[in-house]
Order: C-alpha cells, then structure tokens, then sequence
C-alpha cells in the first residue's frame, strides 16, 4: 500500500473510532472532527477535492456539536 493509502485508511478509521465513542465524552466529539480534518487532508492530497471539502465542513459542524456539549455539560 501507498503511503497517502495508509493515512488515508488511518484517517476514516479514526472517524468511526470516536464517532462510535461519542456519547461518552465530549471529548470524543473533538476526536471525530481531528479524524475529519486528516479525511479532508487525504482528500485534497488524493486530488478529490469534493471529499476535502465535505470534511473540512464535517469538521467545522462536529467543533460546534463539541463546543455545545461542553456547555451543556458546564451549565
């Protein structure tokens, strides 16, 4: 396998990890958007810049979704 393969194959299996622990802590929420900004970098590398962007948006969406739930947590 490639190199750009393997941390692609690392990249969408760390967003299922922490997608999958989500419910636990928030801090898995912020796991999941890291997994999402290595997805959007493999995607731009790969030259499939749809995929890049879809991700960089799912990493903005799962900062929200983490920052919303430290709140709900603190308050």
């Amino acid at each position: 396998m490639r190199p750009l393969t393997v941390f692609g194959l690392f990249a969408v299996a760390a967003m299922l990890v922490f997608y999958a622990l989500e419910a636990r802590r928030p801090i898995y929420v912020l796991g999941f958007a890291a997994g999402c900004a290595l997805a959007s970098v493999y995607g731009f590398l790969q030259g499939a810049w749809p995929f890049g962007v879809v991700e960089a948006v799912w990493v903005v969406v799962a900062i929200r979704r983490w920052r919303s739930r430290v709140h709900e947590r603190d308050g």
